[in-house]
């Protein structure tokens, strides 16, 4: 199916099916063509000085006779050629072996045949060069003279026409065998990552249902506390609170209910506290136990951040070195937090392989592209200025004061 490069003009859309069908029917376009040209050589051999033995009628077609097979080459791809190469012993047979060895069309439809048994199997392709070399003896040996050099001289024409065939048909085979496994990587890869991103979403949206059912929870039991303390008298104060204790149970079982779902069947919830910035040396220490260098620099003055966005930087940092553990070698690593009125900057670098980032899946990266998505920031990646990688990202945060 030919798809027309977008914005082409008529023309060019004429070209690529022209070109098209070139590339599909070239052979059969070819037999056509010399199927006519037979013709006309077959009357010029047919004179009275030239083929002398067969009916008159047949001589002019007898080279013709030969392209007919290739018209069925895609439905026949031994059978076709085979039959030209037969076809050339019966019209040598029938008329004289001149017909062929003396007329261009016949040795070049005999090239045809020897370049598509090139194109066949192993057995099939062999099978089918014998059967040329066997045909050039048949013929010749109906000629006027035979010679041993006009044996030899189109064995060689014809194996090195075939050796040519085969040499470029292995070529494209393993060309399309490379572009085959590329696009099976390609789609392995998309797939991994689709399926890498969705765990980091049901990883996040557990998280976030532990830091807002927390949140929730905190304000219910406040809510529950503030009611017992009314006056009797305070019916409408106590009724708004009982519907505050209730939307929040509601809304936490629903939750539950919810991420529930996003749960791996069998795994257990996490009832440990949610990591933060406030437990960045813990994990830094942990990285320093794994073999990586790594400096801690805080710069501005540090603020409490919401429970989300907390946790979603403990997460970027852990990722960025986790990666510089795996793919970056012998390294150094820095973590910078620069607090500002309005964001927080966090900055992971390493001075190891500035191709960890391709040598990875890359999975680590789309987990980090949904947290900062998540909140409103921006990621960047590459390479840092004096070798190795660094991975900087800006979380929004509210103004100061």
């Amino acid at each position: 199916m030919t798809t027309s490069r977008p914005g082409a003009g008529y023309g060019c859309r004429v070209e690529e099916r022209i070109g098209e069908f070139v590339r599909t029917w070239w052979l059969e376009s070819l037999a056509v063509v010399l199927a006519l040209a037979g013709v006309v050589e077959g009357l010029v051999l047919a004179a009275p000085d030239g083929v002398s033995r067969g009916p008159g009628w047949f001589l002019p077609f007898g080279v013709a006779l030969m392209a007919i097979p290739l018209l069925f080459v895609k439905r026949f791809p031994f059978g076709a050629p085979a039959a030209t190469v037969l076809a050339a012993d019966l019209i040598a047979f029938a008329t004289t072996g001149r017909l062929v060895t003396d007329g261009f069309v016949a040795i070049f439809l005999l090239n045809l045949a020897s370049w598509q048994f090139g194109r066949l199997d192993r057995r099939s392709s062999v099978m089918g060069l014998l059967l040329l070399l066997v045909t050039v003896v048949v013929v010749d040996s109906q000629a006027d003279k035979m010679t041993g050099a006009a044996i030899v001289f189109p064995w060689i024409f014809f194996t090195t026409f075939w050796a040519a065939s085969v040499f470029v048909t292995a070529r494209g085979v393993q060309v399309q065998e490379a572009e085959d496994r590329a696009e099976q990587l390609a789609i392995e890869q998309e797939t991994a990552a689709m399926r890498a991103v969705a765990e980091e979403r049901q990883r996040i949206a557990r998280e976030l249902h532990d830091v807002i059912a927390h949140s929730v929870s905190v304000m219910t039991v406040q809510a529950g506390a503030v009611r017992r303390l009314l006056l009797p008298d305070q019916e409408r104060e106590r009724q708004a609170l009982e519907v505050v204790e209730s939307t929040g149970r509601e809304a936490l079982t629903e939750m539950r209910r919810l991420v529930g779902l996003l749960r791996e069947q069998g795994t257990m919830p996490e009832f440990a506290p949610q990591p933060s910035l406030r437990t960045l040396d813990i994990l830094i220490g942990t990285v320093r136990e794994a073999g990586l260098e790594v400096d801690l620099d805080v710069q501005g003055t540090e603020r409490e951040l919401p429970p989300g966005v907390d946790l979603s930087a403990y997460r970027l940092v852990q990722e960025a070195l986790t990666n510089t553990l795996k793919y970056a070698g012998p390294a150094h690593a820095w973590v910078t937090l620069r607090w500002r009125d309005d964001e927080l900057e966090l900055e992971v670098a390493n001075n190891g392989r500035s191709e960890a980032a391709t040598n990875g899946s890359g999975h680590g990266l789309a987990g980090m592209r949904e947290r900062v998505a998540l909140c409103g920031g921006t990621l960047e990646t590459g390479p840092r200025d004096g070798g190795g990688f660094v991975v900087r990202c800006h979380l929004p945060l509210e103004p100061a004061g």
